[in-house]
């Protein structure tokens, strides 16, 4: 074995021990992002209506969890919604509970039945503007099952006035799928997230990772009405906002935590 083969594998060595090091020095600083009482620390924003207005109670509390509801709606009219975490984050580690409710409304898009996300390295929700559908971010979308025995894999990525790489080369689509398994409408699933600024990102379902990108960046296309001074092609996203989407399906979110990475 020559010295420069040794030195890599003294190199790997020291890499996989810190790493280890470093995930044990952060594995008790969990941080709960929902008291599981009210919405304090959260703002909403939905399209069509100004920043702060929970149009027809949309995000609520029920049980302990928050209910994406629409109750109190007669029509969708593309109201699409996201209820923003005030905080941004870098570099962190989310895991959240979810599971679809029965609840559709009729007028919404196709593409939105039993389909929801979560929205990160999103642009702060005080820059979107009134009449603008979806936040400059990218998305962990989730799916449930459509039709028993087709498969829909869940925890997908979609970015809305962004891009990223995939295996070497800027993905030219909108959403990339997961190697996932599909889920019933009615099951609770267990959802993770790992970001590392713009280098590496992580999907993981019921504790198996089934996707991974990088280098998250503004550019593409489907966002419309917002702010022009705020798309700027080709920048990298490092940091940004945590929110769940609502776009005419119910859904609940529960166990929402975050740990910081460095």
């Amino acid at each position: 074995m020559n010295n420069k083969i040794i030195r890599l594998l003294l190199c790997l060595i020291l890499t996989i021990g810190l790493y280890n090091c470093h995930q044990k020095a952060i594995s008790d600083q969990w941080q709960s992002l929902f008291n599981g009482k009210n919405l304090d620390g959260w703002i909403v924003k939905i399209n069509h209506h100004e920043l702060g207005d929970n149009y027809a109670n949309t995000f609520r509390i029920v049980d302990g969890k928050i209910l994406v509801c629409y109750n109190d709606y007669k029509k969708f009219d593309h109201r699409f919604g996201h209820l923003y975490y005030a905080k941004p984050f870098s570099s962190y580690h989310l895991k959240f509970d979810y599971k679809f409710t029965d609840q559709w409304m009729e007028d919404a898009p196709w593409y939105a039945y039993r389909n929801s996300g979560i929205m990160f390295h999103s642009q702060d929700p005080k820059t979107i503007l009134k009449d603008q559908d979806w936040p400059i971010a990218i998305e962990y979308q989730i799916l449930a099952e459509e039709k028993s025995g087709e498969p829909r894999p869940t925890a997908n990525v979609c970015t809305p006035g962004t891009e990223i790489i995939y295996q070497d080369e800027l993905y030219d689509g909108h959403c990339l799928g997961s190697s996932s398994k599909t889920y019933k409408l009615d099951e609770w699933v267990h959802g993770e997230l790992i970001v590392y600024q713009d280098s590496l990102l992580i999907h993981k379902i019921n504790g198996d990772t089934v996707l991974q990108y990088s280098r998250p960046q503004i550019g593409g296309g489907v966002v419309e009405g917002f702010d022009p001074s705020f798309k700027i092609d080709g920048k990298p996203l490092k940091s940004g906002y945590i929110a769940l989407q609502s776009e005419g399906q119910g859904i609940e979110f529960k166990n929402i935590m975050i740990r910081e990475l460095e």
